[in-house]
């Protein structure tokens, strides 16, 4: 018997779907002649995901997706262009742009609506961003139903949201945050730092709603079933949290990590965003040893949407596997 042999290629393919067009042309003119070219749809990002863990609803939240040029300006300050160009190309990704993603999540707990993080807000809304109250609700909840918000940390893509036209956007909500964090940003100390802006954005975003606002530390608990934990250095009072319910755990991570491949590959690499810079590296080896150890399942507030998944070891860090279907079984 023969082998087989085949011959395909690249440009082989073309010219056999060229010479198939041609075959096809008057049937084709023929066909458009009789009906309207069909208009694209125009398909909008998913909005949503929505999955169970025990007796805990989650719902990841799209706030939406911004496009930025040269990843090199972000992530890999303490290495070559070349390095980060590289790592992109391997990983088939452009080497000019990159694209971010907010992921604010949504825990039913049957008692309580906690809402982590409030996405970019209003002011984000000609950038493509600013999602998050529209798609709250078109998962089938409205901000009056949310009864706890927890800002993971005070960086302006988390807190954007919690003022809509001048008032609360969650009218019946109490607040959470980390009190070095609160006690960072609110401080005067910052004005005349590169931290200003941040604080003048705590001031008319956060401050104003203090009298609803409890603080955590390490190991302190939002409600049953929801652990805050430490992990400083993308800014001074960064806190992640471990979700629980019918013996199953997912972690959300907030911005531990920043891009799926740049920031986990290459956890030592400088990320522009990290305050503590050594301090978000440790940070981030620490929390990701813990996770792919554990086989646990994280949501990732800059992971691809819809941000949830697994990590495992992998050279000198962590390769990202998106969750599928294991939430379903």
């Amino acid at each position: 018997m023969t082998p087989f042999k085949s011959s395909l290629s690249r440009r082989s393919l073309f010219k056999a779907t060229a010479l198939g067009a041609g075959a096809l042309a008057a049937p084709q003119i023929l066909v458009r002649a009789a009906q309207a070219e069909v208009p694209m749809a125009a398909a909008q990002p998913a909005a949503y995901k929505r999955f169970t863990l025990g007796e805990f609803e989650i719902t990841v939240l799209s706030d939406g997706h911004r496009v930025v040029d040269n990843p090199h300006g972000i992530f890999g300050m303490n290495t070559s262009q070349s390095d980060v160009e590289n790592l992109l190309t391997e990983s088939y990704l452009p080497v000019d742009k990159m694209q971010f993603t907010f992921a604010p999540t949504l825990v039913n707990t049957g008692d309580d609506l906690v809402l982590f993080d409030t996405g970019n807000g209003e002011g984000g809304r000609e950038g493509g961003v600013g999602q998050t109250l529209a798609n709250l609700q078109a998962s089938g909840y409205t901000p009056d139903q949310v009864t706890v918000v927890v800002l993971t940390h005070l960086h302006g893509d988390h807190i954007g949201g919690l003022m809509e036209a001048g008032a609360p956007a969650f009218p019946n909500a109490r607040y959470v945050t980390a009190q070095t964090e609160y006690d960072f940003w609110a401080s005067e100390d910052r004005i005349g730092t590169p931290a200003e802006n941040g604080h003048n954005n705590v001031v008319a975003r956060v401050v104003p709603l203090a009298e609803k606002m409890s603080f955590i530390g390490d190991g302190g608990s939002v409600v049953p079933g929801i652990t805050g934990m430490a992990a400083f250095g993308h800014t001074p009072g960064h806190m992640i949290y471990g979700l629980e319910s019918g013996g199953r755990t997912l972690m959300l991570t907030a911005d531990t990590a920043n891009h799926f491949v740049l920031s986990l590959q290459r956890p030592d690499w400088e990320v522009r965003f990290d305050m503590d810079k050594s301090a978000a590296a440790a940070t981030r080896k620490q929390v990701f040893d813990m996770i792919a150890s554990d086989r646990l399942a994280f949501v990732g507030y800059h992971m691809p949407f819809p941000s949830v998944g697994y990590v495992e070891k992998m050279g000198e860090g962590y390769r990202f596997i998106p969750e599928t279907y294991q939430f379903d079984l």
